[in-house]
């Protein structure tokens, strides 16, 4: 699976499957920081192409090193997030 990065892409912003003649994130890392993953609904209602996509809650590095946009956390509170939010839930980042 991966999500597809490519603005010139009808699929951009979203879950794609790989291989894709596309611009994409692939999801399978062997650093496992997406074994779990949260949508984060960046643009997902009014799609700006070329203004970011890709942007998930997911595990973080031992060091909580810089991500390239996405919101990362320890993978005990992510677990936790992910069996408690619910669906008109919202979730402040700040």
């Amino acid at each position: 699976m991966g999500w597809c990065d490519d603005p010139l892409s009808k699929e951009y912003n979203k879950l794609i499957t790989i291989p894709n003649n596309s611009s994409y994130e692939r999801l399978h890392r062997k650093d496992n920081l997406y074994d779990l993953i949260g949508v984060i609904n960046y643009k997902k209602k009014k799609i700006i192409k070329g203004k970011g996509s890709a942007i998930f809650f997911h595990v973080a590095k031992a060091k909580y090193t810089p991500t390239q946009g996405c919101v990362a956390i320890k993978k005990d509170d992510l677990l936790f997030l992910l069996k408690n939010i619910k669906k008109n839930n919202k979730v402040k980042i700040i």
